[in-house]
């Protein structure tokens, strides 16, 4: 596929890859890491505009009721805590520089972020979204960012989910609604 990025409007999102989430896809972890990794290398060698996303919660977890359904175990056990191993990025994927990290404390990256003021203020246009779960924060943010008028990419080698039917449906039929689905392959490229 011939894919056009400009690197000076284009940010790159990595969400999620952080210990404790890439952990539970130990099957396909590495080679996953290993093609985000080159993809976030061709973008910050082209000059585009590279972010981490990551959950994480602040001592006693005040951001999450007991009664979320996802977050609330999580509060229970006392997990994901910031600074906490399992809330760092995976080192095959570690910002590098400057570049940011935003914390989030629900599944989608934009809500109670100040990731849509930041792409906004530095002028990007075009999200391109990498990393776990498919049905999750990739979900969350294709749904939000299309509606918010930002062009997206995907890379559908450069999510998993943990449901691989679940991740095949939405990177063939649903996320071609709103987005280019692509490989790291076509990234890399169309980075140069």
């Amino acid at each position: 596929m011939s894919l056009a990025l400009d690197p000076m409007t284009t940010a790159v999102l990595s969400c999620d890859l952080q210990n404790g989430i890439v952990a539970r896809y130990s099957e396909i972890a590495t080679p996953l890491l290993d093609r985000v990794a080159e993809v976030l290398a061709a973008a910050r060698r082209a000059g585009a505009f590279v972010a981490h996303v990551h959950v994480a919660f602040r001592p006693g977890h005040p951001e999450v009721g007991m009664d979320h359904p996802l977050f609330g175990p999580i509060k229970q056990h006392n997990q994901m805590l910031l600074g906490a191993h399992d809330t760092a990025i995976h080192e095959k994927v570690a910002p590098k520089g400057q570049e940011p990290i935003f914390t989030k404390h629900r599944i989608g990256p934009f809500l109670g972020t100040d990731l849509e003021q930041t792409l906004r203020a530095q002028g990007l246009r075009t999200l391109v979204l990498l990393g776990v779960a498919t049905s999750g924060v990739i979900l969350s943010a294709v749904r939000y960012a299309a509606d918010a008028d930002f062009r997206l990419v995907v890379a559908e080698d450069g999510c998993a989910d943990q449901d691989a039917e679940v991740h095949r449906v939405l990177t063939t039929k649903v996320f071609p609604r709103q987005g280019t689905v692509v490989t790291c392959a076509d990234l890399i490229s169309a980075f140069g």
